[in-house]
């Protein structure tokens, strides 16, 4: 999914502690003297030069970047004082949006090798958040560096104390939520998809967790949409940095161990009938191998999770909901007991692109989420009140 190359940046009113809006403008090149500073990286990335290399979700001074990234729902944050920040985006592909302590400053959309200055800030400490909004299947995005004056000064950001995973499909990248139509051109789909309007982000946020949203259009456990692409299915996948190979770009960051897993997939496995020539004979042959595949998955990410807690959620689909019941009936038998199913219901519009979920649809499903985590404070690894 792809739009047109070329630069569109949008300025937004900010609102709160600055009399004007900061100012975001690009610079020739970055100001003399100005100082590379730290950042704090979220989401599944790799160095753009040591595609082996296992990065711990920090990017300091001496990292050489650009990093590289894939997944959606990327976002990168740095603390700093002083009245300005230089940023680097070094990115072709994806679209942007810019928070300056927690206020929307800008929308920044395939900026290519450009240096930006965001200006206009108060003196003191301030937070820096850069989101992905778009879902990049067949494109490597990449971020670059940050600059602060000479005289200025540099921390990493408080590192949040929960961790929330989201796996799935497009209903979990936000495809297409932020469409005002259905009937959806290719373009059209890859401008409206926020990834960071979807369900999973607002419900991180809810709790002020950081979180990862490993998600994939029209990918299923054994099965994806319509049969295509038959060896590409979400276990594989998962063990990539990038969306490729997991012997090429293999993920394994020691720092990322979410105290809750949401699983949501399905749907794409079942969505049409098994066509001649794929390696099912039946649909209850799909089946079988949808829940066997699925506890394998699960089990999978126990490996790399030790305390995670899994929410295997359903969007009212009867026979995903079936296989689901049964994938928790033999997960527990074989001694995983820290598993759930959560079925958030059916009833969404589905006004975004091709049938997809709107951005009220999310909210209401990020609602389902955060009542069923704040009635098991034992997903918590320190039980709070949520904020």
């Amino acid at each position: 999914m792809r739009i047109g190359a070329g630069l569109i940046l949008t300025a937004l009113l900010a609102t709160g502690a600055y009399a004007e809006p900061p100012k975001l403008e690009t610079l020739p090149q970055v100001p003399a003297g100005y100082i590379k500073i730290a950042q704090s990286i979220h989401g599944r990335y790799t160095n753009a030069d040591a595609l082996n290399s296992v990065l711990a979700g920090k990017a300091s001074v001496d990292d050489d970047l650009p990093i590289s990234f894939q997944w959606p729902g990327i976002y990168i944050e740095a603390e700093f004082g002083g009245p300005e920040i230089v940023i680097n985006f070094d990115n072709t592909t994806d679209a942007f949006t810019v928070f300056i302590d927690g206020e929307e400053s800008a929308k920044v959309v395939k900026p290519g090798d450009k240096v930006y200055r965001l200006s206009g800030l108060a003196q003191g400490w301030h937070r820096l958040r850069i989101e992905k909004n778009d879902e990049s299947q067949d494109t490597v995005g990449t971020f670059g560096n940050m600059w602060i004056g000479p005289k200025e000064d540099f921390r990493w950001p408080q590192p949040r104390t929960r961790q929330i995973e989201f796996i799935g499909d497009s209903y979990t990248a936000g495809y297409g939520n932020t469409s005002p139509k259905r009937e959806c051109t290719q373009a059209e789909i890859w401008a409206t998809t926020d990834t960071q309007a979807a369900f999973g982000p607002l419900t991180a946020k809810h709790y002020d967790a950081d979180y990862q949203i490993n998600a994939y259009s029209g990918i299923g456990i054994v099965r994806n949409y319509n049969g295509v692409a038959p060896k590409r299915n979400m276990p594989l996948l998962y063990r990539s940095a990038l969306i490729e190979d997991e012997t090429v770009h293999p993920y394994n960051n020691p720092q990322w161990n979410p105290a809750i897993v949401v699983i949501a997939l399905g749907g794409n496995d079942f969505s049409t009938p098994v066509h001649a020539g794929e390696k099912w004979a039946s649909e209850d042959a799909l089946t079988a191998d949808y829940i066997a595949s699925y506890v394998a998955f699960v089990q999978q990410i126990r490996a790399s999770h030790p305390d995670a807690r899994f929410i295997l959620m359903n969007y009212g689909e009867a026979r995903v909901g079936a296989a689901i019941t049964e994938v928790i009936k033999r997960l527990n038998a074989a001694g995983e007991t820290r598993v759930a199913a959560l079925d958030v219901g059916g009833g969404f519009a589905l006004t975004g692109c091709d049938w997809h979920l709107n951005t009220t649809d999310d909210k209401r499903i990020s609602a389902s989420l955060i009542a069923y985590i704040d009635a098991h404070p034992e997903l918590w690894p320190n039980p709070e009140k949520a904020k």
